[in-house]
Parts: C-alpha cells; sequence; structure tokens
C-alpha cells in the first residue's frame, strides 16, 4: 500500500547551503504519497497530482554537480528538477503535464533526489532498477 508513505531527500551535505535558498527543510519537504495523490514539496515550490497520471518511474544517476542541485527546469526537454544531490534520483514520469509557475506548458517529468530510490520507484510503478541505458536504446 503506498498511500501516507513518505520519502525524505537524500541532501548531501555539501549541497546543504545551496539549497536553502530555495526555502528547502529537510524536515518538512519530500515525497509523498497520498490515498490517489503524489505531493512533492522542495521549499517554495509543490508538485500535486494524481497517482493516475503516473506513467513510469525509474532510477537516474551520476548527475553533474552544477545542475543537480535546487529547483531547476531542464534545458533539453521540460521536465523539473528537485536535487539535493548528485548521485542518484528518481525520474517521474506523467501522462498529462503537471503545473508549475517555471513553466506555462508544464511539465511531463519531475526528478527528486529521495532517499528511498528503490522504493519511490516501486511505488510509482516502476522496478526499482536504473532507467533505460540512452546508447542501448539507439
Amino acid at each position: 500500500m503506498t498511500a501516507g508513505r513518505r520519502f525524505g531527500y537524500a541532501v548531501d551535505p555539501w549541497f546543504r547551503p545551496l539549497v536553502l535558498p530555495f526555502g528547502f527543510r529537510p524536515s518538512r519537504d519530500g515525497v509523498t504519497l497520498e490515498d490517489d495523490t503524489l505531493v512533492a514539496t522542495f521549499g517554495f515550490l509543490t508538485v500535486r497530482t494524481a497517482l493516475d497520471n503516473i506513467s513510469g518511474a525509474h532510477v537516474t544517476r551520476d548527475y553533474r554537480w552544477w545542475t543537480s542541485f535546487g529547483i531547476r527546469t531542464s534545458w533539453t526537454d521540460d521536465g523539473l528538477t528537485f536535487g539535493t544531490n548528485h548521485d542518484a534520483g528518481v525520474c517521474i514520469h506523467f501522462d498529462d503535464k503537471v503545473p508549475s509557475p517555471l513553466r506555462r506548458s508544464g511539465h511531463s517529468a519531475l526528478t527528486v533526489t529521495v532517499q528511498d530510490l528503490a522504493g519511490l520507484a516501486e511505488a510509482l510503478g516502476g522496478d526499482g532498477t536504473d532507467g533505460p541505458d540512452p546508447e542501448a536504446v539507439a
């Protein structure tokens, strides 16, 4: 059962001063799976969507450190990241884009750097392993 599960962020100690300006508080922020809703908070921003709007989730790894902290949008697609480390996170894909004040058209994916990567990915229908290797897919 996924209802009421909370996944806290895995915060790299070096990143802590970098995420504080976003209003981030480790004790308050995280990803929560409620009865039929996913709620992801990161300081001043909240993403909320129905669980049935989630089309998949997989683990991603090894981010560039300068693009992996705080709240950021992708330069290559319409994804959103809530980042607290450069090691790993879960990329959550949506059927319908989720609204955000950062992008008028919304976001089709959200990456969150939580502590329990496999647990969150599995709770959202993924298998808890890393996503597809881009070179293997080509």
